[in-house]
């Protein structure tokens, strides 16, 4: 590892999905994240979405170490089979036409004292995904006030000005359309000072698996097709 780098461990895992179990996990702490916040429209939320089965989806799990429990949640889909999803309610600007894209969606945290890390973490299992896999944007959609603290994170505004598009994904909720440059990243992050440079670019997270090497344009599908989802998603935490 080149000088400046190092390793870092954290109380818990991130990995893609592997079973029925794993999805359940998921569609708990996606449902919970979005209750605190969405209550009508996270009732939509306990059942899989048709993207979750999608062969260019992966869906990353964070797991406490000491027990198992989830912590956190988040789908990544790249453009190399079909467009993003976003792209059925946004057009995206010209000079990312033909460019290798990644979108995170449904980045979801339990409460409790550890959520910060767990999302700063699952962000930078996404841009591990894109980075390892030769994707050169990270692109996402993110509602008021989330928009502000991915903008802390510079990721940039991709449509002209502060523009916020309703998706009908997301309930018809105003989004503004995001993007960070992963060919720049460390450039980017190294220019601007930023606190989080070392843990994005210089430190090593053995917790945080993606798929090294994966071929993303033929992922095997995470989930099988025969999901059978609980009469009711639990609640984890109270």
């Amino acid at each position: 590892m080149a000088s400046g780098y190092h390793t870092e461990y954290l109380p818990f895992t991130i990995r893609p999905i592997r079973n029925q179990e794993d999805f359940q996990k998921a569609l708990d702490v996606r449902y919970s994240a979005y209750a605190r916040h969405m209550p009508l429209f996270a009732d939509a939320l306990r059942t899989p979405e048709s993207d979750d089965m999608e062969d260019d989806v992966m869906i990353l799990l964070a797991e406490s170490k000491l027990d198992g429990s989830p912590l956190g949640t988040a789908r990544i889909q790249n453009n190399l089979l079909r467009p993003l999803n976003l792209e059925q309610s946004v057009d995206l600007p010209h000079w990312l036409k033909g460019k290798r894209l990644a979108e995170a969606r449904r980045l979801a945290v339990a409460p409790g004292s550890a959520g910060r890390l767990v999302k700063m973490a699952l962000i930078k299992a996404c841009l591990l995904y894109s980075m390892e896999h030769e994707l050169q944007w990270s692109v996402l959609a993110a509602r008021p006030p989330l928009d502000r603290s991915y903008e802390k994170l510079l990721f940039r505004d991709l449509l002209d000005g502060d523009t916020f598009i309703p998706l009908p994904r997301d309930n018809n909720v105003a989004h503004r359309v995001l993007g960070l440059d992963m060919e720049q990243l460390e450039n980017t992050y190294t220019q601007a000072q930023h606190p989080l440079l070392d843990f994005f670019c210089h430190t090593a997270h053995p917790d945080i698996r993606v798929g090294i090497a994966q071929n993303v344009s033929h992922e095997r599908r995470n989930v099988p097709s025969n999901f059978r989802v609980k009469e009711r998603a639990i609640q984890i935490w109270r």
